[in-house]
């Protein structure tokens, strides 16, 4: 399906079908990293223990999973990104099953650790085969699908996990996401030549990661835009984070009605994702970061007027749109930092990761201000770096 250009590189796919393809994996990882979250009360009391005590089963999952997309990143490199992604995805599903025979908290963190370990190599090594297989000019539209799985599966995992777990109970919730990333799996496997064609490692073994990081971030241009990641994985961290407690404190809305609340946040990257892509390639990406951005930040701030419930729940929905118009951009741009993609998303990955990490940090460090106050200070940031980044991303194609 695919074939090599002059400069050596693969041309881009005769269609979008396998970016498709590879796509669910990152779905089915999202969805599982969102499912955790709504079940944490439920949790504490089957377990015999605090809230706070079960809590830590997201951070650590955090954990592992950003420390480790750079590890991944090398790998992918080195092997090839068919390899990576069928072995992460292998270990996703192993540890994720894993989980559903936990009998203490203490068993859980660790494996939410693990399970974060393991999946860390599908997303960032996805973006480097979408780096790989298709030209600039055509990137937005393929990365724009990839990042519309990753909205659908933060859509989907609160609301739909709360809901299976009232129907069947959270061990077979996490058994059925085992056996659907298993069923992912041995459809990649069935599709390799399709997908992946025969596309070869692009760095050598005696490559030394630490030196290509160095190279790639000497680069005022790469240091801006990995900049740009992680704040801006801040910022919707933050605020979605608080989403819950915002419809909780203002709605009166139940754990249920906040997951259908939150629904909205993922719809638009799932559902015009692609579109989105092509509008940042006809249109460019200077053109359309700023707007992304800018809509974030005024979102945010008409949320904290505490205006209707329907009217909030358009807001969350816009402000995934404004994820959906930014995002994706910076992933393509981060593709032509290096020949060696792999790195280069690595460090796209652990930049929003850590982003994510340290948003909700920071909201709830300051959140004591009051919750609309610490929304109206997020927007405002974010307001800035809109105007900050006309200028930034000016020369951006």
């Amino acid at each position: 399906m695919s074939k090599l250009n002059k400069s050596g590189e693969t041309a881009v796919q005769a269609s979008m079908l396998p970016v498709y393809i590879v796509s669910v994996a990152t779905f089915i990882i999202i969805f599982q990293g969102f499912m955790v979250a709504p079940l944490l009360p439920m949790l504490s009391e089957q377990f015999g223990t605090t809230v706070r005590h079960v809590s830590f089963i997201e951070p650590a999952y955090l954990l592992g999973y950003g420390l480790f997309t750079l590890v991944y990143a090398s790998l992918s490199d080195r092997f090839g990104r068919f390899r990576i992604i069928v072995f992460s995805l292998f270990m996703f599903c192993l540890f994720t099953l894993s989980t559903a025979f936990v009998n203490g908290v203490n068993q859980m963190i660790f494996l939410r650790l693990l399970t974060g370990i393991g999946a860390a190599g599908v997303a960032p090594t996805t973006i480097s085969w979408i780096g790989d297989s298709y030209p600039y000019e055509k990137r937005g539209h393929a990365l724009g699908v990839f990042f519309g799985a990753m909205a659908g599966g933060t859509a989907f995992g609160a609301t739909t996990g709360a809901l299976i777990t009232s129907l069947i109970g959270w061990q077979w919730l996490f058994a059925e996401v085992a056996a659907i990333g298993l069923a992912i799996l041995v459809l990649i496997l069935m599709q390799q030549k399709n997908i992946f064609g025969k596309t070869k490692a692009a760095v050598k073994k005696r490559d030394n990661i630490i030196l290509s990081i160095q190279s790639i971030l000497s680069t005022g241009r790469a240091k801006r835009t990995y900049l740009y990641v992680m704040f801006n994985g801040m910022f919707h961290s933050g605020i979605f984070a608080w989403l819950g407690y915002f419809f909780y404190k203002n709605y009166g809305l139940n754990e249920f009605q906040i997951g259908l609340a939150l629904l909205g946040y993922g719809i638009p990257g799932l559902l015009l994702g692609p579109l989105l892509g092509r509008l940042a390639d006809r249109y460019g990406r200077n053109k359309i970061i700023p707007v992304g951005l800018a809509l974030s930040g005024i979102t945010v701030l008409l949320l904290s007027q505490n205006f209707s419930l329907a009217a909030s729940h358009v807001l969350v929905a816009l402000l995934s749109l404004g994820f959906d118009l930014s995002h994706p951009l910076f992933a393509a741009i981060v593709t032509t930092f290096s020949s060696k993609k792999g790195i280069a998303t690595g460090l796209f990955a652990f930049s929003l990761f850590t982003g994510y990490g340290l948003g909700s940090l920071v909201l709830s460090l300051i959140v004591n201000i009051g919750l609309d106050s610490a929304f109206q200070l997020f927007g405002a940031s974010i307001l800035i770096a809109a105007v900050c980044s006309i200028f930034v991303f000016r020369n951006e194609k």
